[in-house]
């Protein structure tokens, strides 16, 4: 048993993404992964690539979300240099749907006071309201019943399956070693670092990195890491492949590379059911066609459901531990927006042992602050 630099719980795209960003800069890397039955936060995204409406109540995740999609471009050439994967990825802007009045106002209000609260948000955070008549040329077709959305040209998209085989693929290039169906049952401080054991045995590092979603739940008290995350279960339905309609992406509904409309934007409070249900399928597709009446005649071939990992005020957790000093928790739902800055910003500070100086407003001691 070699020890490596660093252990990280959790193969999804928050975890490769910085095992990726330190194996990079010429750390070792072990990756310990469950099963593929497992609840994997990373089946349930819509492949945005997404500024828009982060970071409510909290500027930093705006400014982060904002300095990760436009690192996002780099990053994506990057990995395609290295393992030859094209990531389907385009950045032409994108619409968040306003279905009646009421949302149009809430949605401006809110974008106006977030872009006030910090003077690179004021200066960089460009969005614009749009009614249904304006919103015509970016998405052909739009139905009579939308009201509008606002449009920001900081939004994009990507395949997120692209994603996670490109992070996997250029991590084993730089010497990451990963072990799939190797679920932690244990964390645990050693004399010279961790130690996680799995029913395959034993592994060690200088430090260990917990991303592993919804199992912060059971292995962050360990470490004395926060376990301030619950599942909230998305829908998804993808159409059968159609036309390209030329048509910007939106939190609701996007057209993929392959032709298919990927219709989601659900949040349920279902447990860890990531079962699907009719009633919410049907849901889906009623909305799918007030907003695009074309897809009535579109022919339904996947649906599925999926939990994300959200913390109490649904903002990410980047945390070092105070009673293990060289143990890390990172936890969010928007791991395919900041997988460029998991790759980039984030990895060097915990390269350099610096998350708590350079994310204070991360950490999970937010959540336990006294009652007054």
């Amino acid at each position: 048993m070699t020890q490596r630099d660093f252990l990280i719980v959790g193969g999804g795209v928050v975890g490769m993404a910085v095992a990726y960003g330190l194996a990079r800069a010429g750390l070792s890397v072990t990756v310990l992964d469950e099963s593929d039955d497992a609840l994997r936060a990373s089946r349930g995204n819509a492949g945005l690539v997404w500024v828009q409406g982060k970071g409510l109540g909290m500027p930093r995740y705006a400014e982060l979300s904002l300095e990760a999609a436009k690192a996002w471009a780099d990053f994506a050439r990057e990995l395609t240099e290295r393992t030859g994967i094209d990531l389907e990825y385009e950045q032409r802007g994108g619409v968040d749907l306003c279905l009646d009045a009421e949302e149009a106002h809430s949605r401006q209000q809110e974008y106006t006071t977030l872009q006030n609260a910090s003077s690179f948000l004021t200066q960089e955070f460009r969005w614009e309201y749009l009614d249904r008549e304006a919103l015509m040329p970016y998405l052909p077709g739009l139905g009579e019943a939308v009201h509008g959305g606002t449009w920001s040209p900081h939004d994009g998209q990507c395949n997120p399956l692209y994603l996670l085989r490109a992070l996997y693929a250029a991590s084993h290039s730089l010497g990451v070693d990963t072990h799939p169906a190797s679920p932690v049952e244990r964390l645990e401080a050693t004399a010279s670092g961790f130690r996680a054991t799995t029913p395959r045995g034993h592994f060690e590092a200088d430090r260990v990195i917990l991303a592993a979603g919804l199992g912060a739940r059971t292995l962050a008290p360990m470490l004395g890491l926060s376990d301030a995350v619950h599942p909230v279960r998305g829908q998804v339905l993808v159409t059968e492949r159609r036309p390209p309609g030329a048509r910007l992406p939106t939190p609701q509904i996007r057209q993929t590379a392959s032709g298919g409309y990927l219709i989601g934007d659900t949040h349920e409070d279902a447990g860890l059911d990531k079962g699907v249900t009719l009633a919410m399928m049907q849901s889906l597709a009623v909305k799918a066609v007030r907003i695009y009446p074309d897809l009535a005649e579109a022919r339904l071939v996947r649906s599925w459901g999926a939990l994300r990992v959200m913390t109490p005020d649904g903002n990410p957790l980047y945390e070092a531990s105070t009673t293990h000093p060289g143990a890390y928790n990172i936890n969010c739902h928007s791991g395919i927006t900041l997988a460029a800055f998991h790759a980039g910003g984030l990895s060097d500070a915990i390269r350099d042992d610096r998350v708590a100086q350079s994310f204070p407003q991360f950490s999970g001691a937010r959540f336990h602050v006294p009652a007054t």
